[in-house]
C-alpha cells in the first residue's frame, strides 16, 4: 500500500538513492533538506515527483510543512565528518542533537508513525573487539560520534517512551554513486576515484592499513525500508547495525579502485587524522534476526559500480 513519506536529508548522497528506492516502490515522497550539502540534481530525474521543502532541521516551522501527511520519516539529515566536528563541536550538535529532538517533535505532533534514524558506526569508538556487536559500551571519540549516539538514543526513547515508533540503524562507511569528492570532508572513496579518473594523487592518510566496513549504498536502502516495513514488536526501540559484515584496509580498497579504474594510482602517506578508529566491523546478526537484512552487494561490486556511475557523470 502506498504510504507518504519524508526523507530528511533526501537531496544528499543516501538520501537520494533512498527516495529514488521509496518511489520506485510507489510511495509518495517529501524531502526535508537545507541544501548545505545536498544538492538539487541528485533529484533531477525524479524532482516532478517529490515534494521537496527547503528548510532547516532546527526550524520547527519546516519540520511541520515537510511532515504534512507523512506516515513514516526517513532521517538521514547531518552534520556529518568527524574533522569538522572537532573544529566546531557545538554546531554538530546543534543540527545533529537539537535538530532531531525538533524533528521527533513534529513528527509526534503531525501523528507520524515511524521514524527510522541514520546513526553511526561511530558510536562504538576505538576499541580492539571485532565485530562490533550493538550490546558494546558505546565509546564515542568525536563530537560527531558522540552527536549520532545522542540523537539516536532520543529517537529510541521516543520509541521507548510511547510518542511514536523509532529504529536506529548505525551505518559503517556507506559509499555509492553521487557520493561528492569535493571539499575538505569528502569520504575517501570518491577522493580516490577522483584522483584515479583524473591522473591525481590518492592521499593514504596513517599506514594504510586501517580496515573498515565499506557498506555499498543500495545495502543501506534496503536495511531503511526494512526497518520501516517490520512489524513494531520486532523493531522499534531498537538499534542495529548497517554493514556488509567484512573489513576491507585501506590500501585493500586502493588496490579495488585501481582494478576498477585499469591503471595505477599515484599514493602519498599522511598522518592518520585526530578521531579516527583503527579498525571497524559489522556484527549483523541482530539485524538479520530483525529486520531480516542480509548485504546483497559486496563491497568490490560496489566498487565497480561506482566507479562506472562515477566515470559517466
Amino acid at each position: 500500500m502506498p504510504t507518504s513519506c519524508l526523507v530528511t536529508g533526501g537531496a544528499g548522497f543516501i538520501g537520494s538513492h533512498l527516495v529514488r528506492r521509496l518511489l520506485a516502490d510507489g510511495h509518495r515522497v517529501a524531502v526535508l533538506d537545507d541544501l548545505s550539502t545536498g544538492k538539487r540534481e541528485n533529484l533531477a530525474e525524479v524532482a516532478a515527483d517529490v515534494r521537496l521543502v527547503v528548510g532547516d532541521l532546527r526550524d520547527a516551522a519546516a519540520c511541520r510543512d515537510a511532515l504534512a501527511g507523512c506516515e513514516l520519516v526517513f532521517h538521514l539529515a547531518a552534520r556529518g565528518s568527524v574533522p569538522r566536528s572537532l573544529a566546531d563541536p557545538l554546531g554538530t550538535h546543534d543540527v545533529n542533537v537539537n535538530g532531531t529532538v525538533t524533528l521527533l517533535e513534529a513528527a509526534r505532533a503531525a501523528g507520524a508513525r515511524r521514524v527510522v534514524f541514520a546513526s553511526s558506526s561511530s558510536a562504538y569508538g576505538d576499541t580492539p573487539t571485532l565485530p562490533k556487536v550493538e550490546t558494546m559500551e558505546p565509546l564515542p571519540r568525536s563530537p560527531y560520534a558522540a552527536s549520532k549516539l545522542s540523537a539516536e538514543q532520543y529517537v529510541l526513547a521516543w520509541a521507548r517512551g510511547g510518542l511514536l515508533e523509532g529504529v536506529a540503524l548505525r551505518y559503517f562507511n556507506i559509499f555509492g554513486p553521487r557520493q561528492d569528492p569535493a571539499g575538505p570532508y569528502a569520504a575517501v572513496i570518491p577522493r580516490w576515484m577522483q584522483a584515479a579518473r583524473d591522473g591525481g594523487v590518492a592521499t593514504v592518510l596513517g599506514d594504510g592499513g586501517q580496515t573498515r566496513d565499506f557498506t555499498y549504498v543500495d545495502n543501506a536502502v534496503e536495511a531503511n525500508v526494512l526497518a520501516a516495513t517490520r512489524p513494531a514488536d520486532a523493531v522499534s526501540g531498537w538499534v542495529m547495525n548497517c554493514g556488509a559484515g567484512a573489513r576491507t584496509s585501506l590500501l585493500e580498497l586502493l588496490a579495488s579502485i585501481e582494478a576498477a579504474a585499469g591503471r595505477p594510482v599515484r599514493r602519498e602517506h599522511a598522518p592518520s587524522r585526530a578521531g579516527d578508529v583503527r579498525d571497524s566491523l559489522a556484527s549483523l546478526e541482530r539485524a538479520r534476526e530483525r529486520l531480516g537484512y542480509a548485504p546483497s552487494v559486496d563491497v568490490g561490486e560496489g566498487i565497480r559500480r561506482t566507479w562506472s556511475a562515477f566515470t559517466a557523470a
